[in-house]
């Protein structure tokens, strides 16, 4: 359903800055901008073009702000409605002025993520491509951007409509079997030939939920926990890998007594590293609280870094983290490499098993190559951020599409039994349902309004 009202919001930051724009959206955004600007007639200009001029506030004639108004009218615009684009100055003062003067003259704020429903429900991009738009914003990498850029540019969605329309056009030709049998020139519907139309469609979404790990890991990050005894270096582990001095370093055990977390980009692989504080039994009452903390975190993890000292020798604490981390991803890091050795290597390769284990020197910045191979290699099967690969990486996509390929499983278990293609279609057409909520074509208006109150005010 297409909205008929005129919607206005801050598309910029909260704060100070050189600039602010102030962004509405429907068919009065000319005749509202116009009421305040000072300088020409802006229901005369040209789409897509910009002009210098001042706000005027009405009531007093007094001077607001100088602007630069952008003019984009529809339907090529984002919302395929008007758009309008007020450039003030940056400050929290300003803008709200600007925001109250806006919608004094009739326009109403926008809720969060407004523009890009009204440019999905005027048919400008489809639900997966407005999803999209909020990856890009929320990226953390530029592999992370690409993937999210393919996906706003339709590739997921061609995709999706190309075997909607394969298992549509099945669908179609059992019900033509079935409604006409007369209609000899209609070629009839076997079992061999749904076989081999289903198993068409299940390859590809096989191949789309193989990657989908990896668009996950690319869109949300890899939540890793640094661990291990106090003062085996891992808050100069979490320093180096964001390369800014985040985390207290010093050679007194249990400084790190708090979660500290950061954001870094390893080959295009963001991680979410957490530098907890040292596991080790201790009196000290907050160190205490600290050590409870980072046995919760390592059971939330995707990763963990479990640090050791190559100059010393493996504690019955260090066994007890090992024994901890089985059935996990995990990476031993020994670091120290530059100092005497007292670990015994053998032993810790044993107990690691079949995981990898670094050795780094820190200090030195020696190792860094080693541990971010070892990471890609845990993640990552194939190259990061391939152009010609089409990723999934929002959790709703796969589920559906874990759905839709159970979907089309169940019709080909009823393929193998011989039963009716009638009764199978049912399985197929649920599965071309499934797909259609990827791309919003079946999706339910609660669904749709729950996915852009998540968007942020202004987009």
């Amino acid at each position: 359903m297409m909205e008929t009202d005129t919607i206005a919001a801050i598309s910029t930051p909260v704060g100070e800055g050189a600039i602010s724009i102030i962004r509405l959206s429907g068919k009065d955004s000319i005749s509202i901008t116009n009421k305040l600007f000072h300088s020409k007639n802006l229901m005369n200009v040209d789409s897509h073009t910009i002009h210098y001029g001042k706000i005027i506030q009405p009531s007093s004639s007094d001077v607001v702000d100088e602007v630069l108004v952008s003019i984009m009218r529809a339907p090529k615009t984002f919302t395929c409605e008007d758009i309008v684009e007020i450039n003030c100055h940056g400050g929290l003062v300003a803008v709200n002025r600007m925001l109250e003067l806006v919608l004094e003259q009739g326009a109403r704020l926008a809720e969060p993520g407004e523009f890009t429903k009204r440019a999905f429900l005027n048919g400008r991009i489809d639900l997966s491509q407005a999803e999209a738009v909020m990856d890009i914003i929320q990226s953390k990498t530029d592999e992370a951007m690409n993937v999210a850029l393919n996906q706003l540019d339709g590739k997921l969605s061609k995709l999706i409509k190309e075997l909607r329309q394969q298992l549509i056009e099945t669908i179609a030709h059992v019900e033509v079997n079935i409604d006409y049998p007369e209609y000899d020139d209609v070629e009839e519907m076997s079992h061999q030939m749904m076989e081999d139309r289903t198993a068409h469609v299940l390859n590809k979404i096989e191949r789309l939920l193989q990657v989908a790990n990896q668009g996950k890991i690319l869109r949300e990050g890899i939540k890793t926990a640094i661990i291990g005894r106090p003062n085996v270096g891992k808050s100069s582990l979490l320093n180096s890998l964001a390369q800014e001095d985040k985390a207290i370093v010093t050679d007194i055990p249990g400084t790190t007594r708090d979660i500290i977390e950061e954001y870094v980009n390893v080959r295009g692989i963001p991680l979410h590293l957490i530098d907890t504080a040292g596991i080790r039994e201790t009196d000290d009452i907050v160190e205490k609280i600290g050590v409870e903390k980072s046995r919760q975190i390592l059971q939330e993890a995707d990763l963990v870094l479990f640090m050791l000292n190559h100059n010393d020798e493996l504690t019955d604490e260090d066994r007890e983290i090992f024994k901890m981390l089985q059935g996990m991803n995990f990476i031993v890091i020994v670091n120290k490499q530059d100092l005497e050795q007292h670990l015994d290597l053998d032993e810790v390769k044993e107990l690691a098993g079949d995981q990898s284990v670094v050795e780094m020197a820190i200090i030195n910045e020696e190792g860094i190559d080693r541990l971010e191979e070892s990471l890609a290699n845990i993640f990552f099967s194939e190259s990061v951020g391939s152009t010609d690969m089409t990723y999934v990486s929002n959790a709703r996509h796969i589920q559906l599409l874990k759905e839709a390929k159970q979907s089309l499983m169940d019709a080909r278990e009823a393929l193998q039994l011989d039963l009716p293609l009638d009764m199978i279609q049912i399985d197929v057409t649920r599965t071309w349902e499934l797909l259609g909520e990827i791309i919003g074509d079946t999706a339910s208006e609660s669904l749709i309004d729950q996915l852009f109150s998540q968007f942020c005010l202004g987009k």
